[in-house]
């Protein structure tokens, strides 16, 4: 799980535009993505913006 918890105001526009990428609209919402390579370079890309979580469901 992948929690938006800081603004994209002021940051680059190639930034702004991986939030809306990974599907957030607003702060501090949740969204839930499957592990994989492409999902994981998006979140390295805005990492000082967002928090990475575990979900509890083992595979």
């Amino acid at each position: 799980m992948v929690t938006w918890v800081k603004s994209g105001i002021g940051h680059p526009r190639d930034q702004r535009r991986t939030l809306q990428a990974l599907g957030f609209h607003r702060l501090n919402q949740t969204v839930e993505h499957d592990d994989s390579p492409a999902i994981r370079g998006m979140i390295m890309k805005v990492r000082h913006l967002v928090t990475v979580e575990e979900s509890g469901e083992a595979e």
